[in-house]
């Protein structure tokens, strides 16, 4: 088990109390409740972007068989959030995912946990940023870099700004997100060409225009990337510092999202799915082609525009949410000095604002340099992520920890001995490349923890738990 800090508690002796990288356990504000967190964790989530930009890789890949892989994947993701909402109560930090797995696992795992997690955050934001000059084409043409880079710009802007006032602007966003998602239900249903069992057998285009099966390998492979379509319920764990009563309100909105990121996502996947005029059409995942043919041209620029609302949305969040990651790493002291003071200063918004400087203006950057095969990559790292949490939650019950209020899932240790299981053999399903890259990742970030932390271990990357008093 790891050591850890903790703000010091009323009345402790001046000498007792812990230091930070910037003099003193730093806290966030906590100015927002379940509801204000689930706009910001569906926002993350950005369910109509997931469904407008990743999905349709999928539909290449899996054909019909792309709603039942991802209907597995939210069943598994259920298991995934039992794990996070017990490991986000019991350890509610901002550092989410490396705080409960490094606190109750151990230093070494928490910072592999830290850097696949930072694989996800610095790669997903430009990706999805770098689509927002197709789906503004309806009106305007701009270049496909320069979009990508003022959406990463804007959502950089936005997230200097104090939380409270982000969940409203998210919150708008997200209103237009799930109407977009509503129209392209009505109209794939309205328009159907198959009937409902075609969503239970996997069928793709295959070539000269014949169908293939799909194979179970192959959908076993997409789970993956299926994961990755919901992976924004985990952001409740980021915001725990920031949530009033972490205690009850982190697992409330992590179920309350992935439960509404599910619906929001799988329902239109399955009127696409059958709505399609054919396989060839599915594959090619052109939805807003489809809307049009679907309804008129001017229903089609409506649901360009949502999408295109849908990235700056999902912009704005992942900014948020992968500055708290770097604010948290600088509080724990994860860098040489002068990079922990700069990341864990805090602005007159109450927003880390260097750590969010250092998200938002790579990322512009990173929208002029080609990103190609990603996806896979981050569905390993995702994956991975999930694993190493699972185990995580083997340990949550042990020692104190057992007696520290928390929520706590059922059928404890069943799921995530389960969970493992399952997300282990789906990392055995990738491929070599994608498994190579992220793991020559992983193997230089625990060089760097080999040379620069573990001999550092009394001062650096110490983990903090702040308290909450009414916890």
């Amino acid at each position: 088990m790891t050591d850890t800090l903790h703000p010091p508690r009323a009345g402790a002796p001046a000498d007792a109390q812990p230091t930070s990288a910037a003099g003193g356990a730093k806290k966030l504000t906590r100015s927002i409740g379940v509801v204000g967190g689930t706009l910001l964790t569906l926002s993350c989530v950005t369910p109509a972007s997931s469904l407008f930009v990743i999905v349709p890789d999928l539909f290449a890949d899996l054909g019909t068989a792309t709603g039942l892989t991802i209907a597995v994947g939210a069943v598994l993701c259920i298991a995934v959030a039992f794990c996070y909402s017990e490991l986000g109560t019991l350890i509610p930090s901002a550092g989410g995912e490396y705080a409960m797995v490094g606190t109750l696992a151990g230093r070494l795992t928490g910072w592999v946990v830290f850097v696949l997690s930072l694989i996800v955050v610095m790669i997903v934001p430009p990706i999805i940023a770098l689509g927002t000059a197709d789906y503004l084409a309806p009106v305007v043409h701009l270049s496909t870099p320069l979009a990508g880079a003022a959406v990463m710009l804007l959502a950089t802007l936005a997230g200097l700004l104090d939380l409270r006032a982000n969940a409203w602007i998210t919150g708008i966003f997200l209103v237009l997100e799930v109407i977009a998602a509503a129209v392209v239900a009505v109209l794939g249903f309205a328009h159907s060409e198959r009937g409902a069992s075609a969503l239970l057998h996997g069928v793709t285009a295959g070539s000269g225009g014949t169908s293939q099966t799909v194979a179970i390998s192959t959908m076993v492979t997409g789970l993956a990337i299926a994961l990755f379509v919901t992976q924004g319920f985990s952001t409740a764990v980021y915001l725990s510092e920031e949530l009033e009563n972490p205690r009850r309100n982190v697992a409330r909105t992590v179920l309350w999202t992935l439960a509404i990121s599910t619906a929001v996502i799988l329902v239109p996947v399955a009127a696409i799915t059958v709505g399609a005029p054919d396989l060839e059409a599915l594959a090619k995942g052109d939805i807003a082609g489809m809307v049009t043919a679907w309804s008129s041209s001017a229903v089609g620029t409506f649901i360009s525009l949502c999408i295109a609302l849908a990235i700056i949305n999902a912009g704005i969040v992942m900014v948020i949410q992968n500055s708290r990651v770097l604010f948290a790493s600088a509080r724990d002291r994860a860098w040489p000095e002068p990079v922990n003071r700069a990341f864990s200063t805090i602005g007159r918004f109450g927003s880390p604002w260097v750590a969010t400087l250092a998200v938002g203006v790579p990322g512009a950057v990173l929208c002029f340099v080609p990103v190609e095969a990603l996806s896979g990559i981050t569905g390993v790292a995702v994956t991975g992520m999930y694993l190493l949490v699972a185990i995580a939650a083997l340990f949550s019950r042990r020692s104190r920890h057992r007696h520290i209020p928390a929520w706590r899932m059922p059928l404890w240790p069943a799921v995530p001995v389960l969970l493992i299981v399952v997300l282990a053999y789906v990392l055995w399903q990738q491929t070599s490349q994608d498994l190579l890259v992220t793991g020559g990742i992983v193997a230089v970030a625990a060089l760097y923890w080999a040379l620069y932390l573990r001999p550092r271990q009394q001062t650096h990357w110490v983990i903090t738990v702040p308290e909450d008093e009414r916890v």
